[in-house]
């Protein structure tokens, strides 16, 4: 099987039935799946008889942000052999000129936006033939240097299919060559294969064991050009013809969750704690529901939250980083079924789910069907690095053989994370190998336990623990950078903005004091507050990278 195969198969059982979900010019629009094949298509053959574009020997990428041309564009090529790299279409100048070329991208498709970044780079992106612009009015015969600029309709041959009957993807090929976020240096490329997202996809849901079919709709947040979003959304949906309904902006989301009504939403943590305040917010405004809440009719509130996502949300996933355990026993308590997972690029991602059986609330669950893991190295606790071997695991990464050689330990891979494993199979994420804290005296301090542990504090916006060192003596004090919930300290004020130095003197004395629930070794000796919150990745996480080294004394 195929992410092609997924497609047809889709179509072929209920072609009439809704694919997609779109806003555009002040209405949502439809497409069936009938419709959404035959438009992937017709899109191919421009990209194989008017680009002439070579499967299995020329690569290609993606700038766009979530769209039903992002995924027609996609499959149109992937489905027919070729290798294609989605990029985030946040990244800068020199960052989507470094991914292109180390991917030896032929064909750029993308948008009127990113057209003057575009005619920047050009010139040093010597593999490119042709940028596809998707929007926007383009004419014909339009050029940058040698490079063909061509519009996305341009390529559309109505009633066409020839070139993309005649290549057809097999399991081993390269779908996608995702490019790392880069948290811990230079993007990497992981070759991932069709095979490796049909295992992945497969194996998750037999995990998960949540019963999930045509008659189900995903709310779409996440960037398909990660790894969790791509698989958790648009492979699952393609697999079990479920529908897929695009927000119109993640500033439109309140209102969209209403009108959509999905019933499954996959989220990073992030998104999950910004709804999950929102709610207790709302709930604390509310007169009528504390009145409920607190004559003991917790029903009625929660039926009224729930009609606030919509009136059908039954599946939430998180996954991309840990989810708070504020937020997972929330969520549950709103009786929506709360899963967490866990993944990594390079294994198309999904390692382990939590299952609809499993209780235990801050594992990230069993590794998933047809994957193995193994703890190496483990320490007296029980904690060791977690590796995986399977059909999950990406092929390497593209032109990097050193990297890849120092990834595996033969067969297998080796995530960087520290982990644990229960009597019952059930794993715990622990910190980031690269991450650990090792003190003077040889203990390591998990940063993540700490970070959790402080950021229960409502003055805390943002935090990353991390190791800092003295005069450059050996061992490491534990340290950490803040950024203080402004609004927070502010209605704590009666309404009123407290000054910048009253704010940090409190929130690092706030901080402390929290840390002080540890035991001793792991507490926080060292707090600078900043004054802009942390710099993440598109999936939100904290760009460690970023701040290694910054407190060192």
């Amino acid at each position: 099987m195929t992410i092609r195969g997924f497609l047809e198969r889709s179509a072929t059982r209920f072609p009439s039935l809704n694919a997609l979900k779109w806003y555009e010019n002040k209405e949502w629009k439809n497409r069936n799946w009938a419709d959404f094949l035959k438009g992937v298509r017709e899109v191919a053959e421009g990209y194989g008889t008017k680009l002439g574009l070579k499967p299995r020997e020329e690569n290609t990428a993606i700038i766009l942000g979530n769209s039903p041309v992002w995924m027609e564009s996609y499959l149109a090529q992937a489905g027919a052999g070729v290798s294609v790299a989605p990029l985030d279409p946040k990244l800068h100048n020199e960052e989507v000129e470094y991914i292109l070329k180390d991917a030896e991208a032929t064909i750029v498709t993308t948008d009127t936006a990113h057209l003057k970044m575009m005619m920047q780079i050009a010139g040093n992106l010597p593999a490119l033939k042709a940028i596809v612009i998707v929007d926007g009015v383009i004419s014909e015969g339009q050029k940058i240097g040698n490079v063909d600029v061509i519009a996305y309709e341009a390529l559309r041959v109505s009633g066409g299919g020839a070139w993309y009957d005649e290549n057809c993807a097999k399991p081993e090929d390269v779908a996608s060559i995702i490019y790392t976020s880069g948290t811990t240096g230079k993007p990497k490329g992981a070759m991932l294969t069709h095979h490796n997202f049909v295992c992945d996809i497969e194996g998750a849901l037999k995990t998960f064991n949540v019963k999930i079919t045509h008659e189900d709709s995903l709310m779409i947040v996440l960037p398909l050009f990660h790894a969790f979003s791509f698989t958790a959304n648009f492979m699952l949906a393609l697999m079990l013809s479920v529908e897929m309904k695009f927000i119109e902006s993640l500033r439109t989301v309140g209102r969209d969750v209403k009108e959509l009504k999905p019933t499954i939403l996959m989220a990073v943590p992030l998104l999950a704690e910004k709804l999950h305040d929102k709610i207790e917010e709302g709930l604390k405004k509310s007169k009528i529901a504390q009145f409920l809440l607190k004559i003991g009719l917790r029903g009625p509130v929660m039926h009224m939250v729930k009609m606030k996502l919509g009136g059908c949300l039954r599946i939430m996933v998180t996954g991309g980083a840990p989810c708070p355990k504020h937020v997972l026993e929330g969520f549950r308590r709103l009786h929506v079924a709360f899963y967490e997972g866990y993944g990594l690029t390079e294994c198309a991602p999904v390692v382990s789910v939590t299952s609809f059986d499993c209780r235990k609330i801050g594992t990230i669950g069993y590794a998933i069907d047809g994957c193995e893991v193994r703890l190496a190295d483990q320490n007296e606790q029980g904690v060791g690095e977690l590796q995986v071997k399977g059909p999950i695991v990406m092929k390497g990464y593209y032109h990097n053989d050193a990297a890849t050689a120092e990834s595996f330990d033969g067969e297998w891979f080796k995530t960087g994370d520290l982990a644990s494993q229960d009597e019952d199979g059930l794993i715990t994420i622990r910190g980031r190998k690269k991450a650990l804290i090792v003190n003077r005296e040889g203990k390591n301090i998990y940063p993540e336990e700490v970070e959790n542990t402080v950021a229960k504090d409502p003055s805390v916006q943002d935090i990353i623990v991390i190791g800092y060192t003295q005069g450059g003596v050996p061992g490491e004090r534990v340290g950490a950078i803040v950024y203080p919930n402004e609004e927070w300290f502010e209605a704590q004020n009666g309404g009123v903005k407290p000054s910048w130095e009253e704010m940090e003197k409190s929130i690092i004395k706030r901080v402390q004091e929290r840390s002080a629930e540890l035991a001793d070794y792991k507490r926080i000796r060292k707090v600078v507050v900043y004054r802009e919150p942390l710099e993440r990745t598109s999936v939100g996480k904290i760009r460690r990278v970023a701040y290694k080294g910054k407190l060192d004394e």
